[in-house]
């Protein structure tokens, strides 16, 4: 089974439904629900993810809808360690340096999910698009 590591935008362009990028964010998730990928994101994308939409979305509703993601997607921490490892790393942006990290502790990981590709440019992980990842899966 492919693992793949999903970035913010798409769990924001997932859940805010932010079209045309909706779509393809929708058929990973549905891959993942048909148990052909197993997903993974950092909690730093949770969290983040959050604080983007709570300003649209009811609280209620929006903590509902992560609790449902956990089905589909393995969380991995953002720890001491990785922190660490982000703030001596070359990747220019931290952010996305934490969330190359985090990529890096998935064993077997076949690639990394962004629209924003440009800032991974210095993964040593394959780094693809929402729709390059749906026509390869």
């Amino acid at each position: 089974m492919r693992k793949i590591f999903v970035d913010t935008n798409v769990l924001v362009d997932l859940i805010a439904d932010r079209k045309p990028f909706s779509k393809f964010a929708i058929e990973i998730f549905e891959k993942a629900e048909s148990k052909k990928i197993k997903l993974f994101t950092s909690s730093h994308s949770i969290a983040t993810t959050h604080y983007l939409l709570k300003k649209y979305i009811d609280e209620k509703q929006l903590r509902e809808i992560f609790y449902s993601l956990l089905e589909y997607v393995q969380i991995i921490a953002i720890n001491e360690d990785v922190v660490k490892k982000g703030l001596k790393s070359k990747h220019k942006d931290f952010e996305d340096a934490l969330q190359i990290i985090c990529a890096y502790t998935i064993e077997k990981l076949d690639c990394i999910v962004t629209r924003n590709i440009k800032d991974f440019k210095s993964a040593e992980i394959p780094v693809l698009t929402p729709d390059e990842l749906v026509k390869r899966i």
